[in-house]
């Protein structure tokens, strides 16, 4: 089972790479660079559990790794976030589409 963990990790990695790498919006670049770490966390949790499987004696290291991980991720998504929307306002107040903020 952990293989198929492992596989799909991999496989999300692969997808965010080329959303990444292909798509110009934005949004559409952050929700690929957090489809790619969400990938990369997978597959460190399944090289840890894998750790585990073998006879060695469980490592809470990995999965702390991976928690904290995860909330940076999610603290950078939303400055990311955050971000790209003030840009896209003031490009849309230079244009004047709308009333500067």
């Amino acid at each position: 089972m952990t293989t198929l963990y492992g596989l799909l990790g991999a496989a999300l990695v692969g997808i965010g790479l080329f959303g990444l790498l292909v798509r110009t919006d934005p949004l559409l670049r952050i929700l690929a660079f957090n489809l790619m770490g969400g990938g990369i966390f997978l597959v460190f949790g399944t090289v840890a559990r894998r750790g585990a499987g073998a006879g060695f004696a469980a490592d809470p290291v990995p999965q702390a790794i991976i928690l904290t991980g995860i909330v940076v991720a999610f603290a950078a998504t939303t400055l990311a976030v955050a971000l790209v929307v003030r840009i896209a306002a003031a490009d849309q107040a230079r244009d004047g589409t709308t009333d500067a903020p």
